[in-house]
């Protein structure tokens, strides 16, 4: 069994923060090694990644869906989740010619909606300046949705998130693809910590991400992170949302850092691309 094969078991069949499914599945690629040992049709076998498909069928395990591209509207948050550490974005819809109505999908729970009507409150609060005409929320409506809609969200470290895509809806600056986040929010303003960092992390690496903010609070918690991860991720502390949307809006003429690990862009908004104790918080959290 190859070093690649395990990958490809690990990646496409039994992503998960244990490894109870990862033995069963390795046990069941060799049950069908020893068919064909036993039928005679093989005298020695050599599972490589290619191979692993054809033993064990279709991946179960389905890519994340992320933002690959700047984008107005559309911001990376990262997630806590049964499996360990996921990327889950969040878009935000200006509808015009509204009356004000704000509608969230996407399974979220009682905090995450509570954090989405702090962004809006805090979008309103400062909405001159980010460009944003005074009387918009008045003549539009807004949906809020988070993606993944089978995943039940919840758990306060979203609000960072849910702002900046609002922020960026609203005012038509894009988002940068390549920067992900964590944190919640105060109703002025300020980004408090979070749990599971070290999961989070390594989600954002994973998915090749070059830039993570995260509360200034939880700048101590990096001594958890994994070195690997650390030497591929830039993490910037950030105390206040107006830190938060200075790092991940697109403004004419400012250029972000690039992580030196390229991940390929897709022509979608969102794309298919595969390649804690302290601050416990339930499965499936932002």
């Amino acid at each position: 069994l190859t070093a690649s094969a395990l990958y490809a078991i690990i990646d496409g069949y039994t992503r998960e923060a244990g490894v109870r499914n990862l033995e069963r599945t390795i046990t069941a690629v060799l049950r069908k090694c020893a068919q064909k040992v036993a039928a005679g049709e093989e005298e020695k076998i050599s599972v490589s990644a290619a191979s692993v498909k054809a033993l064990l069928g279709p991946e179960k395990v389905k890519p994340t869906f992320i933002s690959r591209r700047d984008a107005v509207g559309i911001a990376n948050g990262l997630a806590w989740t049964s499996v360990g550490g996921e990327m889950l974005p969040v878009e935000v819809a200006v509808i015009p010619s509204g009356t004000g109505k704000i509608e969230i999908t996407g399974s979220l729970g009682d905090v995450m909606k509570e954090s989405a009507q702090l962004a809006v409150t805090y979008a309103r609060v400062h909405a001159e300046e980010y460009g944003i005409a005074a009387d918009k929320f008045k003549n539009t409506d807004l949906h809020i949705h988070a993606p993944e809609g089978a995943v039940p969200k919840d758990g306060p470290s979203a609000g960072v998130t849910l702002t900046t895509a609002l922020i960026s809806a609203l005012s038509g600056i894009p988002v940068n693809h390549d920067l992900a986040m964590t944190g919640e929010i105060t109703l002025h303003g300020n980004v408090l910590p979070i749990g599971g960092l070290k999961e989070k992390s390594m989600a954002a690496f994973r998915e090749g991400i070059s830039t993570v903010l995260i509360p200034r609070d939880n700048e101590s918690d990096l001594y958890e992170v994994d070195a690997e991860v650390k030497e591929k991720v830039h993490f910037i502390p950030v105390g206040s949302l107006s830190e938060v949307l200075k790092h991940a809006l697109v403004r004419p003429g400012h250029t972000h850092a690039r992580a030196a690990r390229s991940v390929p862009q897709a022509t979608s908004l969102i794309a298919n691309e595969k390649p804690a104790d302290a601050h416990k918080e339930p499965a499936a959290v932002m």
